[in-house]
């Protein structure tokens, strides 16, 4: 592995403290039916958006892999494979894909603030549109067929708003500490 390419102790250390803020911003939860609301979005919004996109990634990854081998890092202090491949595992699995494509944008645009806002944007509408179909797919196999307007009033519609708020938290955090963090 060449040089560039290792991590730091500081940037393991960033990675850590990401992904444990990850699984804090999950443990904070509002139920609303099927999918509950979580802070875990801004989460992945401000790990990449400090860190980088490598590292924000490396963040996301780890949090996903700590959930996965059963620590409850996920809403309601779940863990484990039942979680990640349930009902809304798809939502959970869809935050590697933002941070993914928050990354790319990065790598093509640069980090400006609209340039990231947009890469925000368009990562949330991945983790949606990942989410959704997963939720659809799954759902059909245990209650039967469900339209997507209904998934979409279930599980996108009361969640646009406070996932339009926590990009801009996650945006005025970056403007703020953004420097401090690089």
């Amino acid at each position: 592995m060449s040089a560039s390419a290792r991590l730091s102790v500081r940037d393991m250390a960033y990675i850590a403290l990401f992904a444990a803020v990850m699984a804090v911003c999950a443990w904070i939860s509002v139920p609303l039916g099927d999918v509950p609301f979580t802070l875990q979005t801004f989460g992945v919004f401000a790990a990449v958006a400090l860190l980088g996109g490598k590292r924000g990634t490396l963040a996301v990854l780890v949090y996903l892999l700590l959930g996965a081998v059963g620590l409850p890092v996920f809403s309601h202090f779940t863990g484990g494979p039942g979680a990640l491949f349930g009902l809304t595992g798809g939502y959970i699995l869809g935050f590697l894909l933002t941070a993914l494509v928050m990354w790319a944008a990065e790598a093509l645009w640069g980090r400006s603030l609209p340039v990231l806002a947009a890469s925000m944007v368009l990562g949330l509408a991945a983790c949606y549109a990942v989410g959704t179909a997963w939720y659809m797919v799954l759902y059909a196999r245990t209650a039967g067929p469900v339209g997507i307007a209904v998934v979409l009033g279930r599980c996108v519609v009361p969640f646009l708003l406070p996932d339009l708020g926590k990009l801009l938290l996650a945006l005025a955090l970056q403007r703020r500490l953004g420097r401090a963090v690089r």
